[in-house]
């Protein structure tokens, strides 16, 4: 008997060679595509998402592949789970990672009861991440491509979705291989560029989608430096900036400044030199562990990601069995922020994370 596999189709061409794989594999492939928010407000540009067209675009592909493809509705969810905390944390004066909180909810969570619903035996998507059977059960890895591994955004998956979860792209060398597995299927996104900014905000103004959620919430304030005090200027709100900034902060002359705290209770952009961007402490919150047991008031030694851009540094991990951990890198990092992910390594296979809360400069 065929079994039924459901695949999260966004339109793109990583979720579209991912469908049309595991239907050469012998699946039946089900798509669903998520409709998370009103298309009709975004504007659409080259190189970012625009959902009206994405949806098209899946259902493009799904009759180019002949399977059956569904259309969710997720737009509630995704503004009371996803868009409000992303304005509530930058008012916070946080720099947050929507995707992730995205992963956690309304796809890994929804989205999987769809599937199960649907009498699929698993649910596929497209992320470059590899998913291992290991002698205690599933475990995460890094995409072969560490260029492309995504895995920074799912650390909050838990044990139990990882069960259900398949990432057939995790293995694939570069994005050109996929694209040509896209091409020898015809498939019509084969070249369709890849999307650069968070869905929900396609011209990459993150400040006017806040002041429009938030208004009256954000505070011109000081940009004052954090050795003496001084104020060096004016800013129209902490929205504006994150940490490591070193452009636009419109302060003058004189040695570079960076941005090294956010103050949003007291409108204030602290600033200072390079050398004080360092922080080796990092308290982090909402753990989820994928390691082996269940890691409460466990020490270990692993690499962290404290950006998805960063590679992993050395540091000590201690877990304090609450849901909390305090991250002690073995040297400094720069640019460590609040409503930023850390995310736990044990060389390839992925340990878990959490999120950011506060670091204490070295």
């Amino acid at each position: 008997m065929t079994k039924r596999i459901v695949v999260a189709m966004s339109g793109g061409v990583d979720s579209s060679a991912t469908a049309a794989l595991l239907q050469e594999q012998g699946w039946e492939v089900v798509g669903v595509t998520m409709q998370l928010y009103d298309h009709g407000q975004a504007v659409c540009k080259p190189n970012t998402c625009c959902a009206g067209k994405d949806i098209l675009d899946a259902r493009r592909v799904a009759d180019a592949l002949g399977i059956s493809h569904y259309v969710v509705d997720y737009e509630g969810s995704f503004r009371d789970e996803v868009i409000e905390p992303f304005a509530d944390s930058y008012v916070r004066g946080e720099t947050p990672i929507p995707c992730v909180l995205c992963n956690q909810t309304v796809k890994f969570r929804d989205l999987l009861r769809v599937a199960r619903d649907l009498g699929a035996e698993a649910m596929a998507t497209g992320h470059y991440v590899r998913r291992e059977d290991g002698p205690d059960g599933p475990i995460m890895l890094r995409g072969a491509d560490h260029g492309r591994d995504q895995s920074y955004f799912l650390f909050a998956t838990s044990k139990e979705q990882l069960e259900f979860l398949r990432f057939p792209l995790g293995g694939m060398a570069s994005k050109d291989e996929v694209r040509a597995i896209a091409q020898r299927f015809g498939l019509p996104v084969a070249t369709k560029p890849d999307s650069q900014d968070i869905c929900f905000v396609p011209d990459g103004d993150y400040a006017a989608l806040v002041e429009k959620l938030r208004p009256g919430a954000i505070r011109a304030g000081e940009i004052i430096h954090a050795a003496d005090g001084r104020v060096l200027g004016r800013h129209q709100g902490v929205i504006h900036y994150t940490i490591g900034q070193r452009r636009g902060l419109n302060i003058g002359g004189g040695d570079p400044l960076y941005v090294l705290r956010l103050d949003a209770e007291r409108a204030q952009v602290v600033v200072g030199p390079k050398e004080m961007l360092g922080r080796q402490t990092v308290a982090v919150r909402a753990v989820n562990w994928l390691g082996q047991g269940d890691g409460l008031g466990q020490e270990y030694r692993c690499q962290v990601k404290i950006r998805s851009t960063r590679p992993p540094a050395e540091a000590r991990l201690i877990l304090d069995g609450q849901g909390g951990a305090l991250v002690r890198l073995d040297q400094p990092e720069e640019g460590v922020a609040p409503g930023q992910a850390c995310v736990f390594y044990d060389g390839e296979r992925v340990l878990g994370g959490g999120w950011i809360s506060s670091a204490i400069p070295a």
